[in-house]
């Protein structure tokens, strides 16, 4: 327990607006990764990455859209599916490999969503695409010749030169 130091009156306390939870309309999006976490699945016996991606255009710029990427599972197709996907965010971001998820975050790319019904959630968004924000699948990043290393993840997160006009 804490003490407040202080008594609050809900009545004279401002008012939230509740925010819009409704699914986004289906399309494209730009969205900047703003966090990659890997996680255990409910049962144990698998992992994925949860990310949670803030909207930055053309429209809904604020919205937030989260998405789980399979990377070890059980089920052989659950996993295809989700290194599938890993793999087009690594392109349409220019990253040619990947050892921790920091790595996703401070990126942007574009994402296809799509609207799913669920009888036990009702309506919801799915990311069903990836590119880069040129709107083509952008290029790899250039492999490191083999006896070098990687340089540290730039805190600034430079533009990669696809995206400099």
């Amino acid at each position: 327990m804490a003490f407040l130091n202080e008594a609050f009156d809900v009545n004279e306390l401002p008012q939230g607006t509740g925010g819009n939870f409704d699914p986004l309309p289906a399309g494209w999006y730009t969205v900047t990764i703003t966090q990659a976490e890997l996680k255990d699945t409910k049962a144990g016996n698998g992992q994925y990455i949860k990310l949670r991606c803030d909207v930055t255009g053309p429209t809904h710029q604020g919205r937030v859209v989260f998405g789980n990427l399979n990377i070890k599972n059980p089920n052989q197709k659950a996993e295809e599916i989700g290194r599938q996907q890993l793999g087009d965010i690594m392109r349409a971001i220019g990253l040619a490999k990947v050892t921790d998820t920091d790595q996703l975050i401070g990126n942007s790319l574009s994402i296809k969503l799509d609207v799913k019904q669920d009888a036990q959630y009702g309506a919801s968004n799915e990311v069903k695409g990836f590119k880069s924000m040129s709107g083509s699948a952008a290029p790899a990043a250039a492999a490191v010749p083999q006896g070098q290393s990687n340089p540290a993840p730039s805190a600034g997160k430079a533009a990669p030169p696809w995206a400099k006009k």
